[in-house]
């Protein structure tokens, strides 16, 4: 997901103060009022709101140029000062380049707080070329970092335009200060082997924020012979064919699993889902949530995380780290996953959930027949004896933040 959870009224993610900075927050600024340019392709995600309120907690006074989406809180106004950019949509590639275009005026209009930053900051490559165009108007020299939640379908594919799209990348790294990835596998085999990237990178995991992750978290029913396994799958619900194993699985197991779905569908068709719904009784939706409010109580009524994404199995699904393995780490559940993904390494090195080989619908479908309570038990034991810090974000940020200003 871009980002964590689509909430449904993010206006309520964080309560601030006067100096900005979110109350209860630990105030510990590891800078004092630097001026940061955040550019970002949609205001009201929740990682961009967890972002934005990781840099003020940390001490910077940001100024916000934004893109929306139109699929969710387009009445959504933001707190800090914002610089509308217009709307985007997902994966339409000629409308950003026209929506991009459209956007420079108010680069010009607001020169004077471009001019005024210290640091800019762009979320995905399209922010990225407003922020080297910001600077080229203000004559800017602050150094520019580049954070990458996702690697674009389009820029692993062969073609003129994917090429052309590799190369604007590439001439765009060369005039960074810092990367940031949120994931080791987005380094390692695309911005290192492909984009050839020999600069400084850091890695900033989607980690809860700590305002969303209150200590301790509560302890989850126990696991009972008798009842369904129940699977959740939480945040945004993308992959046509990662819900169709679901569907799959649900009209096989019924009676001994129960998948629960909440958040907002993307890639996945609203028509099929809702005919899916109807057919499988043991799919549940309850449509989108907020995550500062709700992610416990959520949790609490699960068994398993599903961390299966098969949207882009030969790249950015095989890479990514999601949110949802922070998630219910955090709160002890143990996340499925795909045996040979990052995360699904990241399982097996902890031996914190389970992992799965092709054929996938056979596997889970063995699995879900086969485990015993003792040994589900036996791994969500292990998971509650992780530390915090592997869930829940903390120094990381702050070593950001102080990167950043060194920069």
């Amino acid at each position: 997901m871009h980002g964590s959870i689509n909430a449904r009224d993010v206006g309520e993610v964080a309560v601030r103060t006067g100096d900005g900075r979110r109350e209860g927050a630990d105030r510990q600024p590891c800078v004092d009022g630097i001026e940061l340019s955040f550019f970002c392709p949609d205001v009201t995600d929740a990682s961009t709101l967890k972002r934005v309120q990781q840099f003020m907690d940390f001490g910077y006074r940001v100024t916000v140029f934004g893109f929306r989406r139109s699929r969710y809180n387009t009445a959504y106004q933001p707190p800090w000062p914002n610089v509308a950019l217009g709307f985007t949509t997902d994966a339409r590639y000629w409308q950003r380049v026209r929506a991009l275009v459209r956007a420079i005026p108010a680069l010009f209009a607001h020169r004077g707080a471009l001019a005024r930053a210290r640091v800019f900051y762009a979320r995905n490559i399209d922010q990225l070329l407003l922020t080297l165009l910001a600077r080229l108007i203000t004559l800017s020299r602050a150094p520019v970092a580049y954070e990458v939640l996702d690697i674009p379908p389009i820029l692993m594919q062969r073609g003129l335009v994917p090429t052309v799209l590799r190369a604007i990348e590439r001439w765009c790294l060369r005039r960074i200060a810092l990367l940031v990835v949120s994931s080791p596998g987005f380094h390692r085999n695309y911005y290192a082997r492909i984009q050839n990237y020999r600069g400084a990178w850091f890695l900033l995991e989607n980690k809860l924020h700590p305002s969303i992750a209150p200590p301790p978290p509560a302890v989850r029913r126990v696991a009972q012979h008798g009842r369904p396994w129940v699977v959740g799958y939480f945040g945004l619900i993308r992959g046509e064919a990662t819900f169709a194993l679901i569907a799959r699985l649900a009209e096989r197991l019924q009676g001994r699993v129960l998948f629960k779905f909440a958040g907002i569908l993307t890639t996945v068709d609203r028509a099929k889902f809702d005919d899916v719904l109807r057919r499988c009784p043991n799919i549940v939706y309850s449509g989108p949530y907020l995550p500062q409010q709700d992610l416990e109580r959520l949790y609490r009524e699960v068994d398993f995380a599903w961390a299966l994404d098969l949207e882009h199995t030969d790249h950015n699904s095989r890479w990514l780290m999601p949110c949802r393995f922070y998630e219910a780490g955090y709160f002890g559940v143990p996340c499925l996953a795909v045996h040979g993904f990052e995360v699904g390494s990241t399982i097996e090195s902890h031996r914190i959930g389970w992992t799965f080989d092709a054929p996938l619908e056979e596997s889970l479908a063995r699995f879900f027949e086969r485990l015993s309570v003792a040994d589900y038990e036996r791994i969500r034991g292990r998971l509650r004896s992780v530390p915090r810090s592997m869930f829940v974000a903390g120094d990381d940020v702050a070593q950001l933040c102080t990167m950043l200003g060194r920069a």
